[in-house]
C-alpha cells in the first residue's frame, strides 16, 4: 500500500501501488459470449501478457455468470477505463 505520509489533504489516498496484480469481476445474463466479450473489453485496455487468468462461475440457477479476469495493472487511469468500458457495455448488469 501506499504511503500517505499521515496527511490526507482532502483527497483519498491511494490504495493500490502499481503495477499490481488485480481481479475485475464482470456478471451478466448467461449466454455463450459473454466470457469472450468480457475478455475482449479487457484486452482493449492491456498490454499482451497483462492477462494473467480468466475464470467464471455460473449463478446457482444458471441465469447469470460472473467472469473474473485477472491482469497485471499499469495504473489507476487503467483500472478506470477498464471499469467505464465495461459499465458502458448493456451486456454487462454490474463490475466490481
Amino acid at each position: 500500500m501506499a504511503s500517505t505520509n499521515g496527511k490526507n489533504n482532502g483527497h483519498d489516498p491511494e490504495l493500490l501501488t502499481f503495477p499490481c496484480k488485480i481481479d475485475i469481476k464482470a456478471l451478466g445474463h448467461q449466454s455463450s459470449r459473454f466470457e469472450a466479450l468480457v475478455h475482449e473489453i479487457v484486452s482493449r485496455h492491456t498490454e499482451p501478457g497483462d492477462l494473467l487468468a480468466i475464470s467464471r462461475r455460473e449463478s446457482r440457477g444458471g441465469k447469470y455468470v460472473a467472469v473474473t479476469v485477472t491482469i497485471q495493472s499499469r495504473s489507476r487511469a487503467q483500472l478506470d477505463a477498464i471499469y467505464q468500458a465495461l459499465s458502458d457495455c448493456k451486456d454487462v448488469l454490474m463490475a466490481l
